[in-house]
């Protein structure tokens, strides 16, 4: 306990029950929380509007969860899929593994970081002289279980970026050097921001994304007023503004613990994916990650809202977010705001404007 007390003192978060507006990006990044596999998400907006600080106060909600002690890689006591090599051997000879509950991790991927830093690197002397697989983790395995957070992502190297959507996308993290090869689970939410005059990424990797949140800045003067009282107030004294939001974010963490349980037994009427795939298919959607993420974030949405079966109002409030930048088929287009998406999810579930 006094560890995370110390940790507030040093840098303190902003309360994320306390951030006005940019209500996409939350849910967006609520929803991710909930179902891990819906594949992350990409925010992109002007700057100065809040994407840092929404993605860095989503730690306070993370849930906990259980973990091995001691363990570099967040692996998970029950799932030998979540396990590192070292603990299945041990889980598998029948030995009892030390548990302990720990926060979701959270892990800030650095602009200028290398691919030994992101990966980890084996140290072949060791290998070689004493005869053991000498591995450093770097930061995926630390954000293994967890979340990982590259801000301006746009600008990181291509290669960089594939190494990380291959990673998210498999669960797996692979490292070889000179014959050696080491593996271990590395299975995390990729949360990518980056400002749009920057440049966007390309189209096969902005797919890769299992949502995209487009926001803006706030234009009404009333509430750009409270933001930027509620960020003095902020700054003056942190502890006192996150104490006047802990019980609204006691709250939606349990709330969202709730809903991680609830996941399971939401359902989705056959006719509705139907639907969705009919949308898909009109929007000339390449390939099926369209269909399999606008599925699994509905029914993030439902377990959110304590409900068990998926309505079409769900689909209609997350679609625009898991489709709008799949429709870009050449680099140069801008994305679409949404409009084209729904136009054709109104047409599809009979909705009317």
């Amino acid at each position: 306990m006094n560890t995370s007390q110390t940790t507030e003192q040093a840098r303190p978060v902003f309360p994320f029950t306390a951030i006005v507006g940019q209500e996409e990006m939350k849910l967006a990044l609520i929803l991710n929380v909930i179902d891990p596999k819906i594949g992350g998400v990409m925010i992109m907006g002007d700057r100065g509007t809040g994407k840092s600080t929404t993605v860095r106060a989503l730690v306070d909600l993370l849930p906990e969860i259980q973990v091995v002690e001691n363990d570099p890689f967040n692996s998970d006591p029950y799932d030998p899929e979540l396990m590192s090599d070292e603990v299945r051997e041990k889980a598998q000879q029948g030995q009892t593994l030390s548990v302990t509950a720990s926060k979701i991790p959270m892990v800030d991927l650095p602009l200028g970081a290398t691919e030994d830093r992101v990966c980890g690197t084996i140290d072949i002397e060791k290998a070689l002289t004493e005869g053991v697989k000498a591995f450093e983790p770097g930061l995926l395995a630390k954000a293994n279980r967890g979340i990982l957070y590259v801000d301006e992502v746009n600008l990181l190297d291509d290669h960089l970026v594939d190494v990380l959507l291959d990673s998210a996308a498999s669960g797996w993290n692979t490292v070889e050097r000179e014959g050696i090869s080491i593996c271990h689970p590395a299975r995390f939410i990729l949360v990518g921001s980056g400002n749009p005059e920057e440049g966007e990424l390309r189209p096969q990797l902005l797919d890769r994304f299992g949502m995209h949140a487009q926001i803006g800045t706030v234009k009404e003067p009333d509430l750009r007023v409270k933001i930027v009282e509620q960020r003095a107030a902020f700054d003056e004294a942190p502890n006192e503004f996150r104490q006047s939001y802990l019980e609204s974010q006691t709250n939606l963490t349990d709330q969202l613990t709730e809903a991680r349980e609830r996941l399971a037994s939401v359902e989705i009427d056959y006719d509705l994916r139907v639907k969705i795939s009919q949308v898909c298919s009109e929007l000339d959607v390449d390939g099926l990650r369209g269909d399999i993420v606008t599925n699994r974030a509905a029914k993030a949405l439902a377990a959110f809202e304590n409900r068990t079966q998926v309505t079409p109002e769900d689909i209609f409030r997350i679609i625009t977010l898991c489709l709008r930048h799949r429709l870009r088929k050449d680099p140069l287009e801008s994305i679409d705001s949404g409009d084209k998406v729904q136009e054709v999810f109104s047409r599809a579930f009979g909705f009317q404007e």
